[in-house]
């Protein structure tokens, strides 16, 4: 069986084993009111961090850098928002998980490191043109 059907399929499970076990100590309409408040609170976060990862790129732009780390964070902002939308404690733990500079450093520092560094690499070339000219007199050793 492929992970990724795996995980389709176990993920929810997960989820209602967390509603069922949570919703059972705190009560249903506390478990409810913790759903839509994490999701509030993550929206909120994943504007202002989006906004914070928008200026980074744009000021990586103006360096003449290519802003790779910003690029793959703010897919990754944009996929937490979305988790955080959606009703459940595992999805809020992994969106507020992709949220958060440090850990997003952490996971997606070493992709843009090594993007980096290839983009380094191809500015050791110069780039030049040259034309060759047939001069008659040129001195002839």
């Amino acid at each position: 069986m492929s992970p990724i059907l795996l995980s389709i399929i176990l993920f929810p499970i997960l989820e209602i084993y967390l509603f069922i076990k949570i919703g059972s100590q705190i009560g249903a309409f506390n478990t409810i009111l913790l759903i839509f408040i994490t999701a509030i609170i993550g929206v909120y976060y994943a504007k202002y961090e989006g906004l914070n990862t928008i200026k980074s790129g744009f000021l990586q732009i103006i360096k003449n850098e290519v802003p790779a780390y910003e690029i793959i964070s703010g897919a990754a902002i944009a996929f937490a928002a979305l988790l955080l939308i959606i009703p459940g404690f595992a999805t809020d733990f992994l969106g507020f998980f992709l949220i958060f500079p440090f850990t997003r450093k952490l996971i997606f520092g070493k992709i843009s490191n090594k993007f980096k560094k290839r983009q380094t690499k191809k500015n050791d070339l110069i780039d030049g043109e040259f034309e060759d000219i047939d001069d008659d007199n040129d001195r002839k050793i």
